[in-house]
């Protein structure tokens, strides 16, 4: 059976819906303002998420060209978020589970050493207890935590570089979208095509930079894919500036091109207890394969950075933007 696929919308006025995609239209669906509100209601009746998605289909539709291209009423919103709070969403990520990911970041800061980086040898621990059998707990993977809901753009929005950044590029991934339940149980709704963004160049400086290097923007969508699948995905991811395509990649993700499976990358977000509050929201990027920077390419404002999934909808596409406005020092006022 083909994957189910939704979209969030929004109207000019914030008004919210939530449809499923049946090219070329959109199908909204009843009674559903987000994907948070459709999987609470699953779990409150009990139902699959594919149930209640058939059960609330309507004949409703709209052309989904115009809306993916920015020409409608309606706009697209992330594929994921929490609508209520943001704070509620906690956008993380896992690094170091492809190969290439590991000799580029090798590359970056391994110019001298002839010895394996860091970042080599836990790619290599991945390898060798990153896919423990069913029931049991592999190695721990390299983790980062990129920010709350409020860093999540969508399909056509800015990608911004802040005025405290060196530097923003492509980051190609897929996410998966999950809710804590009522009872504390992480629930996966599904996986949806992301650009996690990151700052290579603070990174390069030294790998103790990684962590402020992810504390960016990052987008999601334009569909999230209802399944369980996460086998292997294959794709591409480009960089345009202007009409001219100044680079491109094949790309390749799930558990048959990485060090880990998805039970242990699972296990290893949400063994905290802090990660399974009753109502939280999560998202979380499964790591990348290629990406621009690896091959000496520095974006520039107005570079549209493009991910595509097969079997994972339409492209995700995302300018680069930078912040206008110089850096400045907060003041922090004592109470």
């Amino acid at each position: 059976m083909e994957s189910i696929r939704l979209v969030q919308l929004a109207d000019a006025t914030g008004h919210r819906r939530v449809a499923r995609v049946d090219e070329p239209c959109l199908y909204f669906l009843t009674d559903t303002t987000s994907v948070y509100q459709l999987a609470l209601d699953a779990m409150a009746a009990d139902k699959s998420l594919n149930v209640l998605i058939q059960e609330r289909q309507s004949n409703d539709a709209i052309p989904y060209d115009a809306v993916y291209d920015g020409t409608a009423d309606w706009h697209l919103l992330p594929a994921f978020d929490h609508p209520g709070n943001p704070l509620c969403c906690m956008v993380t990520g896992t690094g170091l589970t492809h190969k290439n990911s590991a000799l580029n970041r090798q590359m970056m800061h391994g110019d001298t050493v002839t010895t394996p980086t860091d970042s080599m040898q836990m790619y290599q621990w991945g390898l060798e207890g990153g896919s423990p059998r069913p029931g049991q707990i592999g190695v721990q993977p390299e983790w980062f935590y990129k920010g709350n809901g409020a860093v999540l753009r969508a399909h056509g929005e800015s990608l911004v570089v802040p005025a405290y950044g060196n530097d923003g590029g492509e980051e190609p991934e897929v996410a998966g979208v999950y809710i804590v339940s009522a009872d504390g149980q992480p629930c996966r709704i599904g996986f949806c095509t992301g650009n996690e963004f990151s700052d290579h160049v603070m990174e390069k400086k030294n790998y103790l930079y990684l962590a402020p290097s992810k504390i960016r923007q990052c987008a999601i969508g334009p569909e999230l894919v209802i399944t369980d699948d996460f086998s292997g995905v294959a794709g591409t991811v480009s960089v345009k500036r202007g009409e001219a395509t100044i680079w491109s990649s094949p790309v390749q993700t799930g558990e048959t091109t990485m060090a880990h499976n998805l039970q242990n990358l699972e296990y290893h977000q949400f063994k905290y207890a802090s990660h399974r509050v009753p109502g939280q929201a999560h998202v979380h990027f499964f790591g990348a394969d290629a990406f621009s920077f690896g091959n000496g390419i520095r974006l520039e404002p107005g570079d549209t950075m493009a991910v595509h999934w097969q079997g994972m909808g339409r492209p995700l596409v995302n300018p680069l933007a930078t912040e206008q406005t110089a850096e400045a020092l907060i003041p922090v006022r004592t109470l």
